[in-house]
């Protein structure tokens, strides 16, 4: 694994991973819907025929629930938005430490769906914690030219640049995070904006 280069500036955290739902499952209390887990492990009640199995598992995931990995494997057998369900399964191999199953998990998915942005984007911040910049830029990059909108992307994006000593791409990446993200997001990138090009003047002198 690469090692990672020590920034001359306090460096926020990354954004973490984004499950992908493809707008299923959401909010579904408030379309009227009654929500059918009251608890974490709560029994699953009989759902209705029109909850597909990538439906029920992110319903389950959604409230943290621990079944929610069966599910997903449910889901992944019955075809039912398998590339999605592979992703989302990553994400909880890799919350529980297993982070060789989460690589096969978010690779099982670009195997079904080659441009599937949630997972080259959670592979990114995968690569990040494995400390491989070089793969967690590669993935990023794609996750960009899939999704320019998606502003999380932008601001790890930038994070790396910044890491492996790229501040002007940094600056470019962080700027474009800036101009997405809500003014409450964009303050922490101002300010590593500002010690980036304090560092390239420093460097220059």
């Amino acid at each position: 694994m690469a090692k990672i280069l020590q920034l001359p500036i306090s460096a926020p955290s990354k954004f973490g991973y984004k499950r992908a739902n493809k707008n299923k499952g959401d909010n579904l209390e408030k379309k009227g819907q009654l929500n059918l887990f009251f608890q974490t492990e709560a029994p699953i009640v009989h759902l209705p025929s029109r909850f597909s199995p990538f439906e029920e598992a992110l319903m389950l995931d959604e409230r943290g629930n621990s079944k929610a990995k069966e599910a997903y494997l449910k889901a992944i057998d019955a075809g039912d938005e398998a590339a999605d369900a592979y992703c989302n399964l990553g994400i909880l191999e890799s919350k529980s430490g297993n982070s060789a199953k989460a690589f096969d998990c978010f690779s099982n998915s670009l195997k079904l769906e080659t441009r599937h942005f949630e997972s080259h984007y959670n592979l990114g911040n995968l690569y990040f914690e494995e400390e491989d910049l070089k793969l967690a830029k590669l993935h990023y990059e794609i996750a960009v030219e899939i999704d320019p909108v998606f502003p999380n992307v932008y601001f790890n994006l930038g994070l790396v640049h910044a890491l492996i000593g790229n501040y002007n791409e940094a600056i470019v990446s962080l700027s474009k995070f800036r101009e997405l993200a809500h003014e409450k997001e964009g303050i922490k990138a101002d300010i590593l904006i500002l010690k980036l090009k304090g560092s390239i003047k420093e460097k220059a002198k």
